[in-house]
């Protein structure tokens, strides 16, 4: 098969690679679609993600779905045709918290396109039937492939504890940002003040669902969303953006008693943070770690609640073009919103 292969940094080549094998309990996917997410820019980028070290050629990519076109002796509820989502992650069953419905903190995860699992930058990927999951017929593998950061955000809005009638700030309109906006709106949330920097994203965010956008660059976003709630604050602060900024405001933005809730990875683990107000306020404060549990929530989502996943797709680039993606993707920040990899055509 065909791969795009990381081999160097900020270096990318298609090349022949071996095809995957199908163990008992797997599916062989014919991938269609998979998204350039973050942390592959950052692999690309930087060769690293904290302990996760690129030491070797690696496959990037973990945002993806496509075509059942082989299933393993034992699979029972997959069958060849369908078209489907891959979870990207497996775990190993056993550990306390897999066994309490907490998997994504499984030491032992298979995680792909994190060291050293290949990612989905492919023409097939294999992967165990249990984590992967059916597309209805309304929905395209483009929607299927950004099911993974949109369950991001359904997790970020849970942990939020989001329902009908609470405000919200999104602070970062990136994929993430913009996911956790859907998310927001699906569950009932209408209020929702999202800040960022670039101009295309926040027109981005308006039409995912924002009551109003802040350009942080043009005005003060914590005086604005001050006076829109008539000095209470909002009553969820979601940070997005994995900058210190934008950490340090959520303190500022949610009312007494309020969620703050931590999502993005700010580059420098520790800042100063105003906890003396955070005590006072009495808030709490929730972090998101990947997701658990949410794919067929996401699914359902998207087409009961016709959320606008696809539109957030800036950019398309056929896989022998994954070099001229990633690397658009890091020298035109303020261009991009969601590029997606066309792995294979339909």
């Amino acid at each position: 098969m065909k791969a795009a292969v990381m081999t160097n940094l900020r270096e990318i080549t298609v090349q022949d690679y071996p095809m995957p094998q199908v163990g008992e309990q797997d599916v062989l996917v014919k991938v269609m679609h998979c998204g350039v997410c973050g942390s592959d820019l950052h692999y690309f980028s930087a060769g690293r993600i904290g302990d996760y070290v690129v030491d070797k050629p690696m496959i990037l990519g973990h945002e993806c779905a496509g075509e059942v076109v082989e299933v393993g002796p034992g699979v029972k509820q997959i069958s060849v045709g369908d078209r489907v989502a891959i979870e990207p992650g497996y775990t190993c069953g056993k550990c306390e918290f897999c066994k309490s419905g907490h998997y994504n903190l499984c030491k032992d995860v298979v995680f792909m396109a994190t060291p050293p699992y290949d990612g989905a930058f492919c023409e097939y990927v294999s992967y165990p039937a249990d984590v992967v999951y059916k597309l209805p017929p309304e929905m395209s593998t483009v929607e299927g492939a950004l099911l993974e950061p949109l369950n991001v955000g359904f997790y970020a809005a849970q942990q939020g504890g989001a329902s009908v009638g609470k405000s919200a700030a999104v602070l970062g309109a990136g994929c993430i940002g913009l996911c956790t906006v859907m998310a927001l709106t699906a569950m009932g949330v209408r209020e929702i003040y999202v800040v960022d920097l670039v101009p295309l994203r926040l027109e981005m965010a308006k039409k995912v669902g924002a009551l109003r956008t802040i350009h942080a660059g043009e005005e003060d976003a914590v005086s604005v969303i001050l006076e829109a709630t008539h000095g209470r604050g909002v009553d969820m602060v979601f940070e997005t953006a994995g900058s210190v900024p934008t950490g340090q405001m959520t303190v500022k933005l949610a009312r007494r008693g309020g969620t703050v809730v931590m999502v993005g990875m700010a580059p420098n683990a520790t800042y100063p943070y105003d906890f003396c107000t955070f005590i006072d306020h009495e808030l709490t404060m929730k972090s998101v770690f990947r997701y658990r549990n949410l794919y067929p929530t996401a699914i359902d989502a998207v087409v009961r609640c016709g959320l606008p996943l696809k539109e957030i797709v800036t950019h398309y680039y056929d896989l022998e073009h994954t070099q001229e993606a990633m690397v658009f993707n890091l020298d035109h920040k303020d261009q991009v919103v969601k590029t997606v990899i066309e792995v294979c055509k339909g």
